[in-house]
């Protein structure tokens, strides 16, 4: 426990009422979790503003408020601070309530819409091997050192964050390597957090439907490099021409990796194989199991991330040569006959656009492509036709099935999904709403050295229909229906 009075930055406190040396049990800023000895922020959010739930914090037993405007009448219960962004003051101060954390790590942030997990995964695995303890913070799953915390959002709100960071720093971590998705950056999650290293990998359509625009969806990227430190390194990826934008304003130093023109570090695909990637990398010749050029660009980001975090660049493309896929990136399923499916995470344009070119990339062309992608309800709706479209363009057969639905009809999605084929492509697409019925179907159809690409779940294990998680995962569904064909 820590006084108000010390986590609460002179800067940030534009009036303040009451004692200021109170004792603080906890951060809260869900007005139902609150009980006595916290403080509550009201943070105005997209969906409701916590200042109309001042009331019931004190109710519960707030000792401090946090907020942007406060009450005609204020409680004497209670120490009110009046600040300019709470959500800015949630995460400086959740970092002093666990005495900065993020200042003990070398914390790398990684942002872009894809290959963020990826990336930390494997820079993960990588500081194992050479040796180190180190935290992940990631979509599919939090570490603190080799223990496993439940992942609920990308990126976690900035008290569970600080709490984590805090964990890693008692067992011993000394890095952290954390995606740092668009809506933390808008929302302040990561306020108070001191980077070492921020990394892009590339900027494409997705999470309009928050965003809005895609100017919107840059500015909030670039954000996370404008606020990184002179003391830090900002790495970007020259391919992407949103690359260079995000360093136009970071006091960072710059560096930048590509496969297609000068940079500081680069790289050169030798041979991709459904086997793995040939490699050469900064005059250097490895082989990868990881497969598919959009797998080099992450190789690649991860190798030059751990040489800017002062490792051994041998060492680590020994290392890294050694990895496997991440789950539910790109995983190979062997199949009867010969006949190969791929489960992916693909769940953006430009990513099925990936996949599907390094498939169409290694692939002989004597035998079929099916494709199996659906798009998730709730969600950036502009996306589904031109999903859609990419892969019935690039696939011999496209079935498009439902993806997690939320709360909307799969049959509505679906519709919007059939709006982007062109005519030319209809031929070949069909339209099953049932995802385990889609994948049967697929599996149906393939002969002997057919490809099955099974899309836009990757490692989820759930399907997640009108709020209630079924147990679904890809691979077991196409490992069990091989098993079945004749």
């Amino acid at each position: 426990m820590k006084t108000l009075n010390r986590i609460m930055p002179d800067e940030m406190v534009l009036e303040s009422r009451g004692d200021k040396g109170i004792l603080i049990r906890s951060l809260q800023f869900d007005s139902r979790q609150v009980g006595p000895g916290d403080v509550f922020f009201a943070i105005r959010g997209s969906v409701s503003d916590g200042h109309d739930f001042i009331g019931m914090a004190i109710e519960k037993g707030a000792s401090a408020i946090v907020c942007e405007s406060c009450p005609v009448e204020l409680s004497n219960l209670v120490t009110w601070i009046k600040t300019s962004d709470s959500a800015l003051a949630l995460g400086e101060m959740a970092s002093a309530f666990y005495d900065h954390p993020s200042h003990k790590l070398q914390l790398a942030g990684i942002t872009g819409t894809n290959g963020k997990t990826t990336t930390v995964t494997l820079l993960h695995r990588l500081f194992t091997g050479l040796g180190y303890k180190s935290g992940l913070l990631s979509t599919i799953k939090n570490l603190v050192n080799l223990r496993e915390v439940p992942a609920t959002h990308t990126t976690a709100d900035p008290v569970q964050i600080n709490r984590l960071l805090a964990e890693m720093c008692e067992e011993g971590c000394e890095y952290c390597f954390m995606e740092v998705s668009s809506h933390a950056i808008d929302q302040k999650r990561i306020a108070g957090l001191n980077f070492r290293g921020g990394i892009f990998s590339n900027l494409t359509h997705d999470h309009l439907d928050y965003h809005k625009t895609f100017d919107a969806y840059i500015k909030a990227k670039k954000g996370f490099f404008d606020s990184l430190p002179s003391s830090a390194f900002a790495l970007v990826n020259k391919d992407d021409k949103n690359g260079l934008v995000m360093l136009q304003n970071t006091r960072a130093t710059k560096y930048t990796y590509s496969l297609q023109s000068m940079a500081d570090f680069r790289c050169k695909i030798l041979d991709n194989e459904f086997s793995g990637l040939h490699l050469n990398i900064d005059g250097h010749d490895a082989w990868f199991r990881l497969i598919g050029s959009f797998n080099a660009y992450n190789i690649l980001s991860v190798y030059t991330s751990a040489v800017l975090l002062g490792q051994d660049p041998l060492q680590v493309l020994t290392l890294l040569s050694t990895m496997e896929p991440v789950d539910g990136r790109f995983n190979y399923i062997p199949g009867p006959g010969n006949i190969t499916a791929i489960v992916d995470y693909a769940h953006t344009p430009d990513a099925l656009k990936n996949v599907l070119g390094t498939i169409n990339d290694i692939r002989n062309h004597n035998e079929k492509l099916i494709t199996v992608v659906g798009a998730g309800g709730n969600r950036d709706t502009s996306k589904r036709p031109v999903m859609a479209k990419i892969s019935a363009s690039l696939s011999d057969q496209l079935i498009l099935t439902s993806d997690n639905p939320r709360f909307e009809e799969p049959e509505a999605i679906l519709q919007e999904m059939v709006k982007g084929i062109e005519v030319t492509d209809a031929r070949k697409v069909l339209v099953i709403a049932d995802r385990r019925q889609a994948i049967k179907t697929a599996v149906t159809l393939a002969a002997d050295n057919d490809i099955i690409l099974i899309a836009g779940k990757g490692h989820e294990t759930y399907q997640e229909i009108k709020g209630v998680k079924y147990p679904f995962d890809d691979r077991e569904v196409v490992k069990e229906l091989f098993l079945q064909k004749p």
